[in-house]
């Protein structure tokens, strides 16, 4: 999949294309749905299928003070999309000023006359445009004058859930990771690298790594039963995620104890991967230190227990 970064880096004979708009911030199974007619019908058009985000996302420069984290950062949202069979991705800049683009001159001036769109396929909620005043009622409008047809995608539902990204934020901020994996269509995961400060050599010994500042969606404050994907290799692990107050840290800190360990090749920029397959509890503090690792090798045994029942989860980018 070919990455633009601005609209400018899209040649002039890219198109036509088959597009779809949005921040697909999860890029879930509603998305991925949109998404796989998106790219069946620029087959059948012999056209490009391409989708159209944004970064940084738009609530970060309207209304910074209520922005929600991110569940994929754009080099993950990248990938996934990557993954839909997509021909290319454009990566608008948002800024003020593209917001204040009135929705016909979107409409018309970048879907209609630089994409070379022959359907943009939309989500029942989508807005668009200065103010959003855009909605796919206008978009079918606009693209009659245009020249594009507009294709419209009821709010999907998962046992009673709207699959939106809104909704996975909220079930990943109550440490809901099960029910959240059901609407992503996958486990989430979040990419980091390991934390510094532990005096990295050429054999990483210690079963215990420690994430760096990690600035986006963190499930809420508890222990998991995780995987850690450490340079291509999956471990099973116990992660807790929080502030550990048993020893009354002040700092934020992703944890994870490996399970079936072996030394590994490891530095301060290996990339490190954790999924977050099942919650076992909230963070507690303890009375003492020996009360809190009897409880760490509980957590322990039910996350062996979990793996024994699943000995290969699929943590695969789709499912």
């Amino acid at each position: 999949m070919k990455t633009f970064r601005h609209l400018d880096e899209v040649p002039a004979d890219f198109g036509p294309t088959i597009v779809s708009v949005g921040n697909f911030d999860g890029v879930h199974r509603a998305h991925q749905a949109v998404l796989a007619e998106v790219v069946k019908r620029a087959k059948q058009h012999g056209a490009r299928a391409l989708a159209v985000t944004f970064e940084p996302h738009p609530t970060r420069i309207l209304r910074p003070d209520v922005a929600p984290k991110l569940i994929t950062p754009l080099p993950r949202k990248l990938a996934l999309l990557g993954q839909t069979g997509l021909d290319a991705t454009l990566v608008l800049p948002f800024s003020r000023d593209l917001s204040l683009t009135p929705p016909r001159q979107f409409a018309e001036t970048i879907l209609g006359q630089r994409l070379r769109a022959l359907e943009v396929h939309e989500g029942a909620n989508f807005h668009f445009g200065h103010k959003a005043k855009g909605d796919v009622n206008r978009l079918a409008e606009y693209g009659r004058e245009a020249g594009f047809e507009v294709k419209i995608y009821p709010e999907m539902k998962i046992r009673g859930d709207k699959v939106s990204s809104s909704r996975i934020r909220e079930l990943l901020a109550q440490g809901r990771v099960a029910r959240a994996r059901q609407l992503l269509g996958r486990v989430f995961s979040l990419v980091s690298t390991p934390g510094r400060g532990r005096g990295y050599g050429h054999k990483y010994t210690v079963p215990t790594i420690n994430l760096s500042q990690y600035s986006e969606l963190v499930p809420a404050d508890g222990v998991y039963v995780t995987r850690t994907r450490i340079n291509g290799e999956c471990f099973d692990s116990v992660t807790n995620a929080g502030y550990r107050p048993t020893f009354e840290h002040e700092s934020f800190a992703v944890e994870s104890h490996l399970l079936n360990f072996h030394p590994i090749e490891l530095t301060a920029q290996t990339e490190v991967e954790l999924f977050f397959m099942y919650r076992l509890r909230g963070e507690i503090k303890f009375p003492s230190v020996e009360a809190l690792r009897e409880q760490i090798g509980h957590d322990v045994r039910r996350a062996r227990h979990y793996f024994h029942l699943a000995p290969n989860p699929k943590i695969d980018l789709q499912e």
